[in-house]
């Protein structure tokens, strides 16, 4: 498979490598250097373009595949709020679309987890819920991606929430994101249900960026010929 590697930071390398690792060609890599200049044409030559950069960045890099006809692999976070628009250019022009908050195979399954318990708590109005995300000092966004859907999955199952806030909670409604960043420390989500005799609580810990590289090249590959818009729920539920 042909791959243009839209974001050529340490995620980017890390994605190279495994695609390599897995018999795939990198024909396109987009850079600080030549992100404002490389062309449809060079994109036009890829089965795949898999797009790691910047929030200010994505929205152009995803019109680009979608002029190109390139399905588009997007990992960067923080841009969603342009994301209902995007859906619509794709719909409209019939293009591909697989975007995710994370692609690591662990977190998808915390996220089903994390679904699954907020359902559960609703039967123990006592407990209550709360959320902390650390990521390393140069994440961007805050709150994370992955802390983002953690939270609105909560809030669509657990009916003693209606929203998130990315600070202290001062209603009883409110569901608590408290995000730190520290030195380089892997990225850790933790979600906690607590009540006055005790408190549970599941954690996602990322020990290196390979579980997320390796994701987005298995979305790729099972992207790859197929058109609309997909999420890592499609892939989990049909790759086996």
């Amino acid at each position: 498979m042909n791959i243009a590697l839209i974001g050529y930071g340490k995620m980017g390398k890390e994605i190279e490598a495994i695609a390599l690792s897995r018999g795939h060609t990198i024909i396109l890599k987009v850079s600080s250097e030549n992100a404002t200049t490389y062309s449809v044409e060079e994109l036009k030559k890829a089965d795949v373009a898999i797009e790691f950069s910047t929030p200010e960045a994505v929205v152009r890099n995803i019109n680009k595949c979608f002029e190109a006809s390139v399905p588009i692999i997007v990992g960067t976070t923080g841009w969603h709020k342009n994301l209902d628009e995007v859906i619509q250019k794709c719909n409209e022009k019939n293009q591909t679309l697989f975007h995710a908050s994370n692609y690591s195979i662990g977190v998808n399954l915390f996220f089903k987890l994390n679904e699954y318990l907020a359902k559960l708590m609703n039967k123990y109005p006592d407990y209550n819920a709360s959320m902390e995300e650390i990521h390393h000092v140069h994440k961007k966004d805050s709150p994370s991606g992955t802390a983002i859907t953690l939270a609105n999955k909560i809030v669509e199952n657990l009916e003693k929430k209606l929203k998130w806030v990315n600070e202290s909670a001062s209603e009883e409604n409110e569901l608590e994101i408290v995000s730190k960043r520290i030195d380089e420390i892997p990225g850790t989500h933790t979600v906690t249900y607590g009540s006055e005799v005790d408190e549970i609580s599941i954690t996602h810990i990322a020990h290196s960026r390979k579980g997320f590289a390796l994701g987005a090249v298995i979305a790729a590959e099972w992207t790859k010929g197929k058109k609309g818009i997909f999420g890592m729920d499609d892939l989990m539920d049909n790759s086996h």
